[in-house]
């Protein structure tokens, strides 16, 4: 009998927290790819194809602005902030990057990258005086860290040499994170580690993962962490949407040994992780080109929450409110949690 109560009292501890969509609405149309936001006072930050840039109003969606940062068709799949600007790179040599006025929206070019492998893959501000943006590697396959410091652009100086094969995705801005102690970069491909930078050495180390990895279309796409030890990767292989074998994984120890979670019991290939704000790293929300999923046991088990479809990227509002982008529309999802 003490045994028949555990396993009632332990079968529902499990359902205990659930949630449900109380709304969804899109606040954006517009013939457009957009695989970079970021969310700044109340509003929603993007950047896309056509070299188009611009923003919604959550609080009122009529208020929103488009301009173009150059007259060429750049495509743009990274976006990042500072306190008074937004950071933007296009993909393909050569590559721009735009620095972009908060309040006047006026932009100019501050650094060109015009080494024909440049592909900035992710750019990501570490705080308002350091942030790094990581290309694909030149012929010498040497990896390729851009460093804004103190506002200046320039190249990282490292020796550090890529596996064949082993690149990164431009899906989602977010393979790269960072908290006060390290910064992290998850690779792809043919090889799928992580790469850790300490900030106080400026050494990077490199750590294999258990990830799917042996074809270019395969590996990590996006990271996040919650502090300096615990951290979540996804991503899978986007030629096969429904696969989900090793293509979610988590670690307890910075990114230096990586755990399997929910393989084969997910969604499949997904491009974009978010832990939620306040959560402790127990909850968080994933997207991929089918589903929007949800976890609130730190990865380890994963329920699709939505069947939307074409969205690549997603960022938490507040503790209830996640935003979404990804081809031609920007939409807002309202959780209720019980």
């Amino acid at each position: 009998m003490k045994k028949l109560i555990l396993i009632v009292f332990s079968f529902l501890g499990i359902f205990t927290f659930s949630q449900h969509i109380e709304s969804f609405e899109t606040i954006l149309n517009d013939k457009i790819s957009i695989r970079a936001l970021e969310v700044d006072g109340g509003k929603v930050w993007y950047s896309g194809t056509d070299s188009k840039f611009g923003f919604v109003d959550l609080k009122n969606v009529k208020n929103q602005k488009q301009i173009r940062l150059s007259e060429k068709k750049l495509q743009f799949r990274t976006l990042a902030q500072d306190k008074n600007s937004f950071y933007a790179i296009n993909i393909e040599s050569p590559a721009y990057f735009f620095k972009i006025d908060k309040k006047s929206l006026k932009s100019e070019t501050v650094f060109t990258d015009t080494v024909k492998t440049a592909f900035y893959d992710a750019l990501h501000f570490v705080n308002n005086k350091l942030a790094y943006t990581f290309s694909d590697a030149d012929k010498d396959n040497m990896l390729k860290l851009a460093v804004y410091r103190d506002g200046q652009w320039g190249m990282f100086k490292n020796k550090l040499q890529l596996n064949s094969g082993e690149a990164a995705f431009a899906a989602s801005n977010t393979n790269i994170a960072s908290t006060k102690k390290y910064l992290w970069v998850a690779t792809g491909g043919k090889s799928s580690r992580i790469l850790r930078l300490n900030f106080k050495t400026e050494e990077i180390e490199t750590f294999n993962t258990p990830f799917i990895q042996g074809e270019s279309s395969q590996g990590m796409y996006s990271i996040d962490f919650y502090d300096d030890s615990f951290g979540v990767a996804v991503g899978g292989d986007y030629t096969k949407q429904d696969a989900n074998i090793n293509n979610i994984a988590t670690t307890n120890d910075g990114g230096e040994s990586w755990q399997i979670q929910a393989s084969g019991q997910n969604a499949g290939y997904t491009t974009c992780v978010k832990i939620k704000p306040g959560s402790m790293g127990k909850e968080m929300i994933s997207v991929g080109d089918q589903h929007i999923s949800y976890s609130s046991d730190s990865g380890k088990t994963w329920k699709k929450i939505s069947d939307e479809k074409g969205f690549f990227v997603c960022s938490w509002v507040n503790g209830n409110t996640v935003v979404f982008t990804g081809k031609d529309r920007i939409s807002v999802m309202k959780l209720k949690f019980n």
